[in-house]
Formats: C-alpha cells, sequence, structure tokens
C-alpha cells in the first residue's frame, strides 16, 4: 500500500486516473434536493404553468426577497429543471416538458405531492440516520410526540389526505403498468388492500371494464375513496370496505393486490398479511404487491434500497425486500408459484399464485 505522498504523486501523473465526482455529487446531493423541494414548495412549477416569465416577474409572484433568487432560478436551469431563453434580468424562465407535465398542480400527471411530503417531513428527519442505524429507532414524529407516523396522519384529516394523495402521485405510473400487463381477463373481482384513495381500484375498472374492485382501507380514509370512486363516476363497480388488516380476515377476491403496503411493516407482520391474502383468495387466485422491489443482488435499485432507509427513518423494523425475499415468504405460506413483473422505474409487482 503506497503512502500519501506515492498515492498524490501517481494521480498527478495519470498512472491512476481517479476522479472525486461522484462522492461529491451524492455527499453534496441535499443541495440540489432541496433546491427542487423548495421549488415545489413554493409553487414555481405550477405559477409558471405554460408561461415564460423573468427573474422579477417570478420574485414578485412568490414573494421572492432574497439576493439570491436568479442562483435560485438559473440553478434549476443548470439542474434541467428549468428552461431559460436568454442571459441577465431580461431572460425568461420557463418549465422543462417533464416539469410541466409532473410538478404542475393542474397537471393530471402532478406527482409534487411525494415531494411536498419529502418537504414537509422527510427531508429532516433524515437527518437523524445515523441514529437510526445505531439505534434501529424511528427518527419521526414520534420523538417529539411519542406517536407514531400514522397515529399522527390519522388524527389529522388535512395531513391525512395530503399523505394518501401524495401515495397517488407516486403510484399512478406503477398502476397504469400493471393493468396493462396483468392479465386480468381471467379474474372477476379484485380486491386491494391499503386502497387509499381508491386509485389502483379506478384504474382496473376503467382498464377492465369487467372486473369488480374494493378498496379496502380504515374507516377513516373511506371517505376520501368514496369521493374519489365518484368523481371518476365508476361507483357501479368499485364500492369501499373499511376494517384494520391485521384486526380480522380480509375481504374475499379472485385478486388481492397490496400497492406499497407490505414495506411498511416488519416481517412478522409481512407474513401475517401475505397469510391473510391466502386465506382470503378464492382457488386459483394471485396477490400481487406493487413495490420497488430491490434486486436480488441488492447491487442495481437504488431508489428501492434507499426506500428501505426510510422504512428504517419511519418505524425502525420496517423494510423493502427483494424479489427472492417476496417468492420465500410465499413459498412458506404456501403460494404455488411467484413471478415478479416489471413495472415503471424501480418499482415491480410480486404476484403469488393460489
Amino acid at each position: 500500500m503506497g503512502n500519501i505522498r506515492d498515492d498524490a504523486s501517481q494521480l498527478a501523473t495519470g498512472a491512476t486516473v481517479l476522479d472525486p465526482s461522484l462522492i461529491m455529487q451524492v455527499g453534496m446531493g441535499f443541495w440540489p434536493s432541496k433546491t427542487l423541494l423548495s421549488a415545489v414548495e413554493l409553487g414555481l412549477f405550477t405559477r409558471l404553468g405554460s408561461d415564460s416569465r423573468t427573474g422579477e416577474d417570478i420574485a414578485e409572484q412568490l414573494d421572492l426577497r432574497s439576493r439570491a433568487v436568479y442562483d435560485f432560478l438559473d440553478g434549476l436551469v443548470a439542474l434541467r429543471l428549468l428552461e431559460r431563453d436568454g442571459h441577465g434580468p431580461q431572460a425568461c424562465y420557463r418549465n422543462t416538458p417533464e416539469t410541466a407535465l409532473f410538478l404542475d398542480q393542474t397537471s393530471p400527471a402532478y406527482i409534487g405531492g411525494i415531494l411536498e411530503m419529502a418537504n414537509a417531513r422527510l427531508f429532516g428527519f433524515w437527518g437523524g440516520l445515523t441514529e437510526a442505524l445505531r439505534t434501529g429507532s424511528p427518527q419521526n414524529e414520534i420523538k417529539a410526540t411519542g406517536h407514531s407516523m400514522f397515529e399522527e396522519l390519522y388524527a389529522d384529516p388535512d395531513r391525512l389526505e395530503q399523505f394518501v394523495r401524495a401515495m397517488s402521485g407516486i403510484s399512478a405510473g406503477n398502476f397504469h403498468a400493471l393493468a396493462d400487463k396483468f392479465d386480468f381477463a381471467r379474474y372477476q373481482t379484485v380486491c386491494d388492500i391499503g386502497g387509499a384513495t381508491g386509485q389502483l381500484s379506478i384504474i382496473l375498472a376503467e382498464r377492465h371494464p369487467h372486473l369488480r374492485c374494493t378498496s379496502f382501507d380504515l374507516e377513516v380514509v373511506e371517505p376520501i375513496a368514496a369521493r374519489a370512486i365518484k368523481e371518476a363516476g365508476v361507483e357501479d363497480r368499485v364500492i369501499t370496505a373499511s376494517g384494520d388488516f391485521f384486526a380480522g380476515p380480509l375481504p374475499s377476491a379472485d385478486v388481492i393486490t397490496m400497492g406499497m403496503i407490505l414495506h411498511d411493516w416488519n416481517l412478522n407482520r409481512k407474513l401475517q398479511l401475505i397469510r391473510a391474502a391466502y386465506d382470503a383468495l378464492s382457488p386459483g387466485g394471485a396477490l400481487i404487491v406493487v413495490e420497488n422491489l430491490i434486486d436480488d443482488e441488492r447491487r442495481e435499485n437504488v431508489f428501492g434500497l434507499m426506500m428501505s432507509l426510510n422504512m428504517l427513518i419511519e418505524f425502525g423494523d420496517a423494510f423493502d425486500f427483494t424479489g427472492a425475499d417476496f417468492r420465500g415468504w410465499c413459498e412458506e405460506v404456501g403460494f404455488r408459484s411467484v413471478e415478479v413483473l416489471p413495472l415503471a422505474g424501480p418499482a415491480s409487482a410480486g404476484i403469488a399464485y393460489k
């Protein structure tokens, strides 16, 4: 092993080409992250809409009084999150095609809800990651109030609705992909466990008119789903049901779905839910879990691995998992076969057949 002077000499002479760029990019990644989160919090992308505005106009509309307004806007340009025409005070800023589609609140493809929640909650909580790794304890509201994340959410209707809408925004692409890629033709009934806004049930009913769907969640969540189902005009094919999925049997169905549910729980709870689904399924039925399934080698799905760390921050003993993990649990419960179906981005569907 060479000494520091030898290593520096090799780097300087090009004998060993090493680049610290990745280290710095990851280590200082909270800079661009918070820049984007603040832009979402300020409603910048929604305010721009399809327009093009000068920095002065933007500052006035958003009540920004800092000398750093142009650093902020040009930083977003450099991050490829805004486009700019011209230079200097007369330059005009506008949305990129991606921010116009995904970060303008008036767009049906808006995914900013998850970023709003990340800004309001997770950004601060992640400062406790080192403590979480040392202790295994969650770092969210429970540290200040003694109440878990879900207890806090269920006690505040506005925060609850913000949460379920945020989850809907990030899940929409996955649910549409599932509706297109999985063969629902041989099934008649679907029950979505932890259905939140009823989004998956609505998408399946619209895509497969023969299906009859049930969106199942806690009683406090049911009215949110009922409103969304009525707004979508599918109440003749989608109903709601309420209950605690740990307290009793699940509604019977040919297909039981769980979108981003299993990762919220420890192993015992995961197995309890999988067993409950097996018992509620019709013969030949299927359990479908939509998750950011980590690749079996645990090398590639960065988002899935980071989400598992987020489960540590939120719950302590909860975790994300691989397709192989899911297969083993389902086989233990009694499912005859399991497959993994890639969906959108880092997400996949784990499918277990009874």
